[in-house]
């Protein structure tokens, strides 16, 4: 037993193991019914799958960290209690992560602006692998790097601005400015990491329309994979740093218990090198066990793949902090904050690398599905990560972590 800082009840530890085993097996079910290549949906292809729990992920983020619950009360009431509140908002944000992809995405930007969005209209304007899988595979490898990099910026934006520079504003303004705030930085974002890789999907390539992927030099790839790992590394301290350090050492700048412009700035900054310092600890650890990446390798000697993983694994880091936090009251809780930070850092990595140890071992091979082996093509931990990080934050955020937490 210990006590929660926020309400000063006792936490169970022995309850909040049962209900990580119970998301578990929710997200066992999900797993089952959607992505299961052998049973009903079969959405894991795996982009189409991965573009769909991304894009939910990215609405259950919008709705709580950048729209800060608007326009639903902020926290459960009388009248709206947390599991009416919670079913509200789940259902909202599945309503919400149709109509990006299916409408925004797949019927308008895709349809009027940028045809990559779309399957349909990849194969309406003909070339090479203009068929509906590869069509909808590129289509939906697009969203999911747009995706990625809103939840980047929403999440940054919620740790190191939050509500500035409109504190002074009443919820409903300050949802829709962070919002576009947000989108504004997320599609500039996507155009430099992303954009010119997917412009280099097709054959022949769209060179007028994206330039050569300017990291291709450096990274011994173009592919964008490069940028997705940086941009998890990067989250996993934000994530870190909100959850385990209990938002410090960012509160020292804010004013009045308000972030400032220069605490966005600092934590920009400061996570950007923690993520490339991690990126590239990661990259010399597998060059430890697999040796040196080159540009054309196939599997683990892929440079591609090397950026990936390395994404992945911090996913599971992210994964594991998520679970620290909210069914283990971010244990341990000692007196000195740096120190249980530093604590609770490497329980994360290590907790991470139990997740690590379970998605690669036969275990998933037969819950999952998976294929056995590491660096298989089409496949990615980051699907089933993701998957489970939605089923934890809309029990936490949406439903206020009930039945777990009581108010």
């Amino acid at each position: 037993m210990n006590t929660t800082a926020q309400t000063g009840q006792k936490f169970n530890y022995f309850f909040g193991l049962i209900n990580l085993v119970a998301v578990f097996c929710i997200v066992w079910l999900l797993w089952y019914v959607f992505m299961n290549p052998n049973t009903v949906m079969k959405l894991y292809t795996p982009m189409y799958g991965f573009s769909l729990v991304v894009g939910f992920l990215a609405a259950i983020v919008l709705l709580n960290n950048v729209a800060g619950g608007y326009p639903f009360p902020e926290v459960s009431t009388q009248r709206f209690g947390p599991v009416q509140r919670g079913i509200a908002m789940t259902v909202v944000a599945v309503l919400l992560m149709l109509f990006l992809v299916y409408i925004f995405f797949w019927g308008f930007i895709g349809k009027f602006g940028i045809a990559y969005f779309s399957p349909q209209s990849i194969i309406a304007s003909g070339g090479q692998g203009a068929e509906i899988f590869n069509a909808r595979e590129n289509a939906s490898t697009a969203i999911v790097y747009y995706f990625t990099a809103f939840l980047l910026v929403a999440l940054f934006w919620s740790t190191g601005f939050d509500r500035w520079p409109w504190q002074n504003d009443d919820r409903g303004v300050t949802a829709w400015s962070r919002l576009f705030a947000v989108t504004f930085f997320s599609s500039i974002i996507y155009i430099l990491l992303f954009h010119p890789h997917v412009c280099y999907l097709f054959y022949p390539a769209q060179d007028k329309a994206g330039v050569e992927s300017w990291w291709a030099d450096f990274a011994g790839t173009g592919s964008a994979f490069f940028g997705l790992g940086l941009v998890l590394c990067v989250l996993f301290w934000i994530v870190a740093s909100d959850l385990l350090w209990d938002g410090y050492p960012w509160k020292y700048l804010e004013k009045e218990g308000e972030s400032t412009w220069a605490k966005g700035v600092v934590v920009f900054i400061v996570t950007f090198v923690l993520g490339v310092i991690v990126l590239f600890v990661l990259m010399q650890i597998m060059n430890y066990f697999w040796d040196e990446a080159f540009m054309g390798g196939q599997y683990t000697d892929g440079p591609d793949f090397r950026f990936i993983h390395a994404g992945e694994i911090c996913g599971f880091f992210i994964l594991a902090a998520f679970i620290l936090k909210h069914y283990f009251n971010n244990f341990p809780n000692l007196n000195s904050l740096w120190v249980g930070a530093a604590i609770r850092t490497i329980l994360a990595m290590a907790g991470g690398m139990l997740f690590y140890w379970f998605y690669y071992s036969p275990l998933a091979t037969f819950f999952l599905a998976k294929v056995p082996g590491v660096a298989q093509p089409g496949d990615t931990s980051l699907v089933w990560t993701i998957l489970f990080l939605s089923v934890i934050m809309v029990q936490t955020d949406f439903f206020e972590g009930w039945p777990l937490k009581k108010r």
